[in-house]
């Protein structure tokens, strides 16, 4: 039941990607966030070249950073984890979903639901 045309929805966990390089993000969780998103937002997913809606998933400290044009920012109310996973539910079978994230439960969860996973050098090279 997949829109053919329906862009590809990319799902970002910031805090799995922002802590997939140890580059003092800890420092400043907000401002590594801001920056996941800008560089989703100029980047889009490497590698893709259809239509894509990025959601970026932020949490803890992180959260109330701001969506920009290309980049939805989403504050999960409680467990990032568990947002993702009700995002990904309510766009099954919908349209494709892409979660990008290096936690294995996570992928899991997505998994079953029929998602796509990837992990974070899909959008952060190192």
């Amino acid at each position: 039941m997949d829109d053919d045309n329906a862009p590809l929805f990319v799902i970002v966990d910031a805090a799995n990607v922002v802590g997939s390089v140890p580059d003092g993000w800890w420092r400043d969780r907000r401002g590594a966030a801001e920056r996941l998103r800008d560089r989703l937002a100029a980047d889009g997913v490497p590698g893709h070249t259809g239509p894509v809606e990025i959601v970026l998933v932020v949490e803890g400290a992180a959260r109330g950073v701001e969506s920009v044009e290309g980049v939805r920012v989403e504050s999960a109310p409680g467990s990032g984890d568990d947002h993702m996973v009700a995002l990904v539910e309510r766009a099954a079978g919908h349209r494709p979903v892409l979660v990008v994230t290096a936690d294995r439960e996570l992928r899991r969860r997505v998994a079953e639901l029929g998602a796509e996973v990837a992990g974070p050098r899909t959008v952060r090279p190192r």
